[in-house]
């Protein structure tokens, strides 16, 4: 993907269930990219056994520098988007950021349930920049 300069997102790898399966490797990427990179991971030829493509995905994250010290954060963003019915297709957990991805329609659904539940002012929620452009979200009071 960096060869074809597509920007990789969230990655989750899923090891073989059996000795002549390939590992499942997801990922996220602009949806712009999605022809590029369905084109480049055709080109591997036997390394790859396939490709499944999603285009109505969009990701909700939370994140802080407070979550270290917090424990039960993603048990309670996991928590509201159950409580919406919200299927989380994948997570990605650092130190300091949950990510969920989840239906795209459902991402303004699951913003306004995820600001409610942690009690974040106007200013916390912010489209994430596609091009690596970093934010801070801060919490109102």
């Amino acid at each position: 993907m960096a060869d074809a300069g597509i920007n990789v997102d969230v990655i989750i790898q899923n090891e073989p269930v059996g000795d002549d399966a390939l590992a499942d490797l997801s990922f996220t990427i602009d949806r712009s990219e999605l022809r590029a990179a369905t084109d480049t991971i055709s080109s591997l030829g036997e390394v790859s056994r396939g490709v499944r493509t999603d285009d109505r995905i969009g990701k909700v994250s939370i994140i802080g520098a407070g979550m270290r010290s917090h424990p039960g954060v993603a048990a309670k963003v996991f928590e509201v988007l159950g409580r919406e019915r919200i299927n989380i297709e994948m997570i990605s957990t650092s130190p300091i950021k949950i990510s969920c991805i989840i239906a795209a329609d459902a991402v303004s659904q699951a913003v306004q349930a995820l600001h409610e539940a942690f009690e974040l002012g106007a200013d916390a929620v912010r489209p994430e920049e596609p091009e690596g452009a970093e934010h801070r979200p801060t919490v109102g009071g």
